[in-house]
C-alpha cells in the first residue's frame, strides 16, 4: 500500500480557495441579519466625561446603541489568557517572575489607554447606516498624559497606563546559567550593544470578523469568527457573559491568514454575541483595514541590551541581556514572547554563560502580543548581529565565528542548561547544525561568491552576504485532540482540534490518516475549526498542529485500525493477526478473496443483539485521542541572504536567498516549502519595510498601506531549498514544526548581508527595518567616522 506521508500531493483545500467557493466570516449572510460598527478611541490617553448618542439613536435603520456603561456588571473585562500565560512551579522558581493582573473592558467606561480602542457599538440595518450613526455619535474626552516611549514609561512619576498598577512594569524575570561575570572577566574582548526590532502588524489577507446568532429554543449561541482558537473563543465568552460553555458553539470556517494575533480573544468577539443574544437576531461584525492597523493587535517591539564577552580566536564566552518589551496598554500572552525570547536568543550556539533579565513594560499603544514566531526572531536578530560583530571586529569571516561556536551533531541532545516555558529542560532533541550550515554554504558556491564580491567591489558592485541560522521549539502544548471514526456508510471522518488559517490541515492529516487505514487521503474526510467536534481543543499556534495534531491523528488512527481488525476477525472467524488492511477492505492475508468492507464492518460494530465487538470493548467505530507532547521539539534552519545595496539611494535589492530547514519527518514537501516561501515573504517585510509607528500623543503615523510598507511579489524572490530530516524523538512520526521558521531568520541574514556589502564601510545595522532613508543616514555616519580617522581628527574638547 502506497504511503502518503512524506509525498507532495495537491492540497485537498484549494479548489473552492481558489475559485471563490469557500466560506469565510465576510461570506455568511443570514435572514434578519444586522451588523454592528464600533466607536473607537480617537485619543491614546483620556478619561471619557461623556458620550452623547442622541443624533446617531434618531437616525434611520439604527437598532441599538451601547456604550461602556451599558455593559457595566453584565459583561466583564477581558484578561491575560490563562492557557497560555499560566507557569510551572519549577519554572516560577527559577526565573523568579513578577506578573501584575491588568485588563481591558470591551468597551471602555471611564478611560481609555490608546488609540482605537473600542468605546461603544453601532447595531443598524446594514453596515453604511452604522458607519453614519458612528459618526454622529460625540466623545467628550478630557486627556491624559500620554507615554509612548517604554524608557519613558519606567520613570518614576510617568503617567500609570493601568491605574490599579504602581508604576508601568507589567511583568519582569531573570534567567541565568553559567557565570557570565566570570565570562566578562575572563575574556579577551567585550562588545556592548543596543539591538531592537520595531513593532510590526500582521496584516493577514482577511481581516477579523465576527458573526453570531442566537437561537431562544435552546438558550445557544452560534458564533463564527475569524480566529485561530475557537475552543479559547467559547471559553471567554462563556466567562464574560456568564454562560456554560455548551451553551456556546465557536466556528471557524475558511480562514484568510491568522499569523498570531488572531489567536487570542478581541473585545469585539465577546460583544457581537453578547449582542446577537440581547436582540436575538444575527449580528455581523467586520473589520476595516484602517481597524486592522489600529486595532488589531501588534507584535515585536522588543529592545536588548547586550554585552558580550569573546576570545581573540572568536569564541564567545558568555552574554548578558537586559531587554525591554512594549507590551502597549495591556499583556494579555503573560511571558510568552518575552521568555520565548529569552530561552531561544543562543539558537545553535554553544555559549556556556548567560544572564537575561526581561522587563515588560505598557505604554500607550494597542496591545502587543504573538506574531509569526513569537520571540524569536527579534533574539535571532541580536544573535546573528552579535556573531557578525565579533567576525568584523576580529577581520574574520562570519562563517568562521559561527564554526567555532556551533553545537556539534555529536553533542546532541544537547543542554543549554535553563527550562523551557512549559517547564521541561531546554534539551535540544536532534540535528546536525554544522551540516545544515556546509550544505548552505555549497547551495551558494559561497567560496565561488567571495571571490566575485572582490571583482565586484572594484566595479563598484555592492553586493554582500548574510547568513543566519536558528533553533525553534515548536509543537508546544498542552495537548491537541483527534476524533476517528468510519460511519455507517464506511467512510473515514476525522475531526480535530487544530483549526487552520491557510496551513493545508484538511491534506496534511488526512495523509496521516491514510497511511494508517491503509486508505487514499481523497477517502479521508477532515473537519476542524468547530468547538462541536470535539469536547475539547487547543488551537493552531507555535508551529504547533503537525506536531501535536499529527500524532493525535496517527495514534488514533492507528488504535481505530486495530478495533477494525478486531470486528473484522469476528465477523470472518480468524485471528485479527491474521488480517490485512486494503482499500476499504479487511481481507485474510492467505485467503484475499475472503474479506469484509469498512461499511460492513461498520454495521458489524452498531450496538445491538447483532454486534460483534468483543465484550469490554465500546461498540461503533471510532476513537478519540488527546496527544500531550512532553516538551516541545526543536526544528532549525540556515538561511543565507545575497543582497545589492545602492549607497546614493540606500536601496536594498535581493539577489537571492537560500534555506536549509530541518523540520524532521516532512509530511508534505510541497507545503512545507509553501510554508517557508511565506514565512520569509513576511520576514524580509520585517527586514526592509515594515513599521508600526507612533508620535509623542500616541497617533498612529502609519495607520494605511500609503504610510506601512508591505513586500510584494516584485520584492520576493523565489527561494531556493532543502531540506534535513532528523526526526523528533518526543512525537510518534518525528515531526518538528515548521510553520513559523520562515519568518525567523531573515531579517538576521538580510542586515548581515547589507553590513557585508558596505564592507570596509564600518556600518551598524542594530534595528529594522532597513528603509532607504534609514540606511543612507548610516552610510553617512558611517562615512564621518571613516573620514575622521584617516584624517586623524582629534576632538577639540
Amino acid at each position: 500500500m502506497t504511503k502518503y506521508v512524506g509525498q507532495s500531493i495537491k492540497r485537498k483545500e484549494d479548489y473552492r480557495l481558489v475559485t471563490g467557493t469557500g466560506q469565510f466570516v465576510g461570506d455568511i449572510r443570514m435572514a434578519n441579519m444586522v451588523e454592528a460598527v464600533f466607536v473607537r478611541s480617537t485619543h491614546a490617553h483620556a478619561t471619557i466625561k461623556g458620550i452623547d448618542i442622541s443624533e446617531a439613536q434618531a437616525l434611520e435603520g439604527v437598532h441599538a446603541i451601547l456604550t461602556g456603561k451599558d455593559i457595566d456588571g453584565k459583561i466583564k473585562p477581558l484578561v491575560q489568557f490563562e492557557s497560555h500565560c499560566a507557569l510551572p512551579p519549577n519554572l516560577v522558581e527559577a526565573i523568579n517572575p513578577t506578573i501584575h493582573f491588568c485588563y481591558e473592558d470591551v468597551l471602555a467606561k471611564n478611560k481609555v489607554m490608546y488609540v482605537g480602542q473600542p468605546i461603544a457599538v453601532v447595531v443598524a440595518e446594514n453596515r453604511y447606516v452604522a458607519e453614519d450613526a458612528a459618526d454622529l455619535i460625540k466623545v467628550k474626552y478630557e486627556t491624559l498624559p500620554v507615554v509612548v516611549d517604554p524608557f519613558k514609561s519606567l520613570e518614576i512619576g510617568a503617567p500609570l497606563i493601568q491605574e490599579h498598577l504602581q508604576s508601568n512594569i507589567q511583568s519582569n524575570f531573570h534567567v541565568t546559567t553559567g557565570n557570565d561575570l566570570q565570562s566578562l572577566k575572563d575574556a579577551d574582548h567585550i562588545l556592548k550593544a543596543r539591538i531592537q526590532t520595531p513593532r510590526v502588524s500582521s496584516n493577514p489577507l482577511e481581516t477579523r470578523g465576527v458573526v453570531s446568532t442566537y437561537e431562544n429554543r435552546t438558550d445557544q449561541l452560534h458564533v463564527y469568527s475569524s480566529t485561530q482558537l475557537p475552543f479559547e473563543i467559547r471559553t471567554y465568552i462563556a466567562r464574560s457573559l456568564d454562560l456554560v460553555e455548551q451553551q456556546i458553539r465557536v466556528t471557524a470556517p475558511d480562514v484568510g491568514g491568522g499569523f498570531g494575533p488572531k489567536g487570542g480573544v478581541h473585545p469585539e468577539e465577546i460583544m457581537v454575541p453578547y449582542l446577537s443574544k440581547l436582540m436575538n437576531r444575527p449580528v455581523k461584525w467586520i473589520e476595516d483595514r484602517l481597524e486592522h492597523m489600529t486595532s488589531a493587535r501588534h507584535s515585536r517591539d522588543q529592545i536588548h541590551d547586550v554585552e558580550v564577552a569573546y576570545n581573540r580566536d572568536g569564541t564567545i564566552l558568555g552574554i548578558k541581556d537586559h531587554f525591554i518589551i512594549d507590551s502597549g496598554a495591556v499583556n494579555y500572552f503573560g511571558l510568552t514572547c518575552a521568555y520565548n525570547s529569552a530561552y531561544h536568543l543562543r539558537g545553535a550556539y554553544k555559549i556556556p554563560n548567560y544572564d537575561s533579565t526581561c522587563q515588560i513594560v505598557l505604554t500607550n499603544k494597542t496591545p502587543n502580543v504573538p506574531f509569526r514566531g513569537a520571540g524569536r526572531p527579534e533574539v535571532v536578530f541580536v544573535m546573528d548581529r552579535i556573531i557578525d560583530m565579533v567576525a568584523r571586529k576580529l577581520k574574520m569571516d562570519p562563517v568562521e565565528v559561527m564554526r567555532k561556536n556551533m553545537i556539534q551533531a555529536e553533542d546532541m541532545p544537547y543542554d543549554q542548561g535553563i527550562l523551557v516555558k512549559d517547564g521541561a529542560q531546554l534539551i535540544y532533541d536532534s540535528g546536525d547544525y554544522p551540516a545544515a550550515l556546509d550544505q548552505g554554504l555549497k547551495m551558494v558556491d559561497y567560496e565561488g561568491f567571495r571571490e566575485r564580491q572582490k571583482k565586484w567591489k572594484k566595479q563598484g558592485k555592492l553586493v554582500g552576504v548574510g547568513i543566519s541560522t536558528y533553533v525553534e521549539g515548536t509543537g508546544a502544548g498542552p495537548f491537541e485532540s483527534a476524533y476517528v471514526t468510519i460511519d455507517g456508510s464506511g467512510q473515514v471522518v476525522a475531526y480535530l482540534g487544530a483549526s487552520p488559517q491557510g496551513q493545508g490541515h484538511e491534506t496534511v492529516f488526512s495523509q496521516i490518516c491514510a497511511d494508517e487505514l491503509m486508505l487514499s487521503p481523497n477517502e479521508i474526510t477532515i473537519r476542524v475549526g468547530d468547538t462541536a467536534n470535539l469536547a475539547f481543543g487547543a488551537g493552531t499556534y507555535a508551529s504547533r498542529s503537525a506536531v501535536n495534531a499529527g500524532s493525535a491523528i496517527q495514534i488514533a488512527s492507528a488504535k481505530l485500525r486495530e478495533k477494525v481488525l478486531v470486528v473484522a476477525a469476528a465477523m470472518l472467524e480468524v485471528k485479527s493477526s491474521d488480517l490485512q488492511m486494503e482499500n476499504g477492505k479487511a481481507f485474510v492475508k492467505t485467503e484475499p478473496e475472503k474479506c469484509v468492507t469498512y461499511k460492513e464492518i461498520a454495521e458489524a460494530a452498531r450496538p445491538g443483539n447483532r454486534c460483534k465487538v468483543p465484550a469490554g470493548m465500546e461498540p461503533g467505530l471510532q476513537v478519540t485521542h488527546y496527544f500531550v507532547p512532553p516538551t516541545v521539539t526543536f526544528s532549525s534552519s540556515v538561511h543565507i541572504a545575497m543582497v545589492e545595496v545602492d549607497k546614493k539611494t540606500g536601496f536594498v535589492e535581493l539577489k537571492g536567498y537560500s534555506v536549509v530547514h530541518d523540520a524532521g519527518k516532512v509530511i508534505n514537501p510541497m507545503i512545507v516549502d509553501g510554508q517557508v516561501q511565506g514565512g520569509i515573504a513576511q520576514g524580509i517585510g520585517a527586514a526592509l519595510y515594515e513599521e508600526i509607528v507612533y508620535d509623542e500623543k500616541g497617533q498612529l503615523l502609519t495607520g494605511s498601506y500609503m504610510d506601512y510598507l508591505l513586500p510584494t511579489s516584485m520584492e520576493i524572490p523565489t527561494v531556493e531549498k532543502s531540506h534535513q530530516e532528523f526526526l523528533s524523538t518526543r512525537n510518534p512520526l518525528g515531526i518538528k514544526g515548521v510553520g513559523e521558521g520562515g519568518a525567523i531568520s531573515p531579517p538576521a541574514a538580510i542586515a548581515n548581508a547589507v553590513v557585508d556589502a558596505l564592507d570596509p564601510l564600518e556600518i551598524m545595522i542594530n534595528q529594522l527595518p532597513i528603509s532607504p532613508s534609514k540606511l543612507r543616514n548610516w552610510i553617512k555616519e558611517a562615512e564621518r567616522e571613516q573620514y575622521k580617522i584617516e584624517v586623524g581628527y582629534k576632538d577639540s574638547f
